[in-house]
């Protein structure tokens, strides 16, 4: 996607309007989603600055651009005068939500960094560049699987066993993020182990590596001594831990990441709840469904997500409603641009959903929902029967812009 595309055919400079083609041609460029009146904001954009001034002045090709959360011009043109770099004009508001939704900005301060292509080296250049405020690491490009988990991993006995020698082996690599001093992944590990045992049974090649992030070495060994000997593990010390994390985008644990084993191609970002309704294994490898369940809406706030509110349905309504709307959920799914989710049972996320929305009790008749989260807490709702044309022309009124938006309560 080219840099027009993204930010308009002008963007705003100290002289003025400036045409966005020439600003930005063959340059790294970080998008800065900020505000005047965001403290945190006001703290990290001298670091920026500073940082931009020594990166540019080493002769590296690194642009910023500022996109305003502020209140009103004012507030921008004054923000915008501490700044060494271009804006997105302030007037641009409908392009502002465009770029946070597309970038999935759930607060500030956010700084996105693009290659000169415009596709994402990575959504969290913050950290990055707070880690590397010299710029040694410019343009911050993000470890690749090789490079994170490295060459070794050790065995139950403690030997070291060769990360490649793995994968040859296998079709499926698992990456389990875990802890001994996890409420949770100590609920989830006996679920996670008796399905891969039943997995391995039935003939699967699977192997897992547990990403301890245990306090102490002690914990560490208690845990990977209650898991199946045939796992490897990473150390809670090692490096490859943190690095492994940000790949992923690993904010909280128990999380599993299935992967292909031979591309490095995730298969299932977070299959917890895909292994969770599995204990016999039947799913593997556990790919997403097209329409998710909503108990664990993975997802949900980071994408415009449909969701079929189905809990007062009858078994069988619920079956026949799911199977009429999943050529629409597998069309979007390939096109990246929405999630489905059913909601069969009051379990999980249903309930908050139907709070913030004001959707009131589940019916014997299904309801639809069109959560815009990233939108700064929208969302739609159809009104009259849901099948699978209503869900189709309902969705393409969504992408037409012409529902009629509220607000999350």
């Amino acid at each position: 996607m080219g840099m027009s595309e993204i930010f308009g055919e002008t963007l705003l400079s100290k002289a003025g309007e400036t045409s966005t083609v020439d600003a930005l041609k063959g340059k790294i460029v970080g998008i800065y989603f900020s505000a005047h009146w965001c403290p945190p904001c006001r703290g990290f954009t001298p670091k920026l600055a500073e940082s931009y001034k020594t990166i540019t002045a080493a002769g590296k090709p690194f642009e910023v651009v500022f996109v305003s959360s502020d209140k009103d011009d004012a507030a921008f043109t004054e923000y915008f005068a501490e700044q060494p770099w271009l804006a997105l004009p302030f007037a641009k508001r409908d392009l502002k939500a465009k770029l946070s939704k597309k970038f999935k900005v759930n607060g500030i301060p956010t700084l996105v960094v693009l290659d000169e292509e415009g596709n994402t080296i990575t959504s969290d250049g913050r950290e990055a560049l707070s880690e590397d405020p010299s710029g040694e690491s410019f343009p911050w490009k993000p470890p690749t699987l090789e490079d994170a988990l490295g060459e070794e991993v050790i065995q139950a006995d403690g030997d070291a066993r060769e990360v490649q020698e793995i994968r040859d082996e296998v079709d499926v690599l698992a990456l389990y993020f875990s802890a001994h001093w996890c409420p949770p992944c100590k609920g989830f590990t006996p679920k996670l182990s008796a399905t891969y045992e039943k997995a391995i049974a039935a003939g699967k090649k699977m192997a897992v590596v547990f990403v301890s992030s245990d306090r102490d070495a002690g914990s560490f060994k208690e845990y990977f001594n209650s898991m199946p000997s045939s796992w490897y593990a990473v150390p809670p010390s090692d490096k490859r831990k943190g690095q492994l994390s940000k790949l992923f985008g690993v904010s909280g644990i128990p999380r599993l990441v299935v992967l292909d084993a031979k591309s490095g191609a995730i298969i299932n970002g977070n299959a917890r709840g895909a292994i969770s309704s599995d204990a016999d294994g039947t799913n593997f490898p556990w790919k997403p469904p097209s329409i998710a369940d909503m108990s664990e809406p993975e997802g949900i706030n980071e994408s415009a997500s449909v969701a079929l509110m189905m809990e007062g349905c009858t078994k069988e309504a619920q079956d026949a409603l799911v199977e009429a709307v999943r050529p629409l959920a597998e069309e979007t799914k390939r096109e990246g641009e929405l999630l489905f989710f059913a909601a069969t049972s009051p379990e999980g996320a249903a309930g908050q959903v139907r709070k913030l929305t004001n959707l009131g009790d589940a019916t014997p008749e299904a309801q639809l929902l069109l959560l815009d989260i990233p939108d700064n807490g929208g969302f739609y709702t159809l009104k009259g029967e849901v099948t699978a044309d209503t869900v189709r022309a309902f969705v393409a009124s969504y992408k037409a812009g012409s529902l009629e938006r509220q607000q999350l309560s």
